[in-house]
């Protein structure tokens, strides 16, 4: 009997220890979650779906912007999962190297920016609490994580252009790397 209770003791612990790390939380990282994603909203607002548009569209032509710039921009303003979407304004060539820049992205800013990747916050909160233990600043390991993240997304963004570029030579698939947007618009 007493295995019985050690185990329902042990097991209501920790419940009981994850609900005050939720209501630590309550008063720490959400109230800075929420108040991003109204500046990610208001900030989407006053672009407009057309300028995204035309910023992705333009973003497409230099590889820098494609990989670097395009996937900080999306994962900002839209967060994961739906900074992917703006890989739909990319020639079909190119969506497969976006893709992989902002699946990397989307991990390596949640630091600096817990609004893009909410999901994996956890993950971030235990390699900080880490690091306070240390005694060491968190916002300095989150900046330089951004920082090797934005040079390393775009290597990985990159890298898949010759990977595509192989594929498709080897398969006999040939991929547009032009954008006509006015046919996507008679579509939609």
């Amino acid at each position: 009997m007493k295995l019985i209770t050690d185990f329902a003791s042990g097991f209501m612990g920790l419940f009981q220890s994850g609900g005050k790390t939720f209501i630590s939380w309550m008063t720490t990282i959400i109230p800075v979650v929420l108040l991003l994603l109204v500046l990610m909203n208001t900030i989407i607002a006053f672009l407009g779906e057309k300028r995204m548009t035309r910023l992705a569209q333009a973003s497409s032509k230099n590889v820098v912007t494609r990989y670097m710039i395009l996937p900080f921009l999306a994962a900002f303003m839209l967060g994961n999962p739906m900074a992917f979407s703006l890989g739909r304004f990319l020639p079909e060539y190119y969506k497969p190297s976006y893709y992989a820049a902002q699946a990397q992205f989307c991990h390596t800013s949640n630091g600096v920016f817990p609004h893009i990747n909410p999901g994996e916050l956890f993950i971030w909160m235990g390699i900080a609490q880490g690091v306070q233990k240390l005694g060491l600043d968190t916002m300095d390991l989150a900046v330089r994580y951004l920082l090797v993240g934005l040079v390393m997304n775009f290597i990985g963004g990159w890298i898949t252009d010759f990977t595509t570029a192989y594929v498709c030579r080897t398969s006999g698939v040939k991929l547009s790397k032009t954008v006509d947007l006015t046919a996507r618009q008679k579509t939609v």
